[in-house]
């Protein structure tokens, strides 16, 4: 049996995810943990932000109507701080960052997050 996902989305950002992918086509999401917006999770076209060897994929998340799986990548040092928990990126009103796909829409995803124990973490990459 699998432990429940290392992240999720909300109703609401799940139908965000599906209009964005209508406009831009296969989308990613990438949270560095930098200042301001840095810290919220960023929607990009798929490869359109170039991850590496500080970065490691949380998920490959599946939402209906979108025919490709969407990735999660988050910054190692961030993970290190996130990794007792469960995230959950929703929506909320107001404007994100201008580099976030969303941002045109008024809206700007938000990453919340719950505890958990006892899952099998996975280990970020040795840097």
């Amino acid at each position: 049996m699998d432990p429940a996902p290392r992240v999720e989305l909300t109703p609401a950002a799940a139908e965000l995810v599906r209009r964005l992918r209508d406009i831009h086509g296969p989308l990613m999401f990438h949270q560095s943990g930098g200042c301001c917006d840095g810290s919220a999770p960023m929607c990009y076209p798929e490869g359109e932000f170039r991850t590496g060897g500080s970065d490691i994929l949380l998920a490959e998340l599946e939402v209906d109507g979108v025919e490709e799986p969407v990735s999660f990548w988050m910054a190692t040092s961030q993970y290190e701080l996130w990794s007792h928990t469960r995230l959950i990126v929703d929506v909320v009103a107001g404007r994100g960052s201008g580099f976030s796909l969303e941002a045109p829409e008024g809206v700007r995803f938000l990453t919340r997050s719950r505890l958990v124990g006892g899952w099998p973490l996975p280990q970020p990459p040795a840097v």
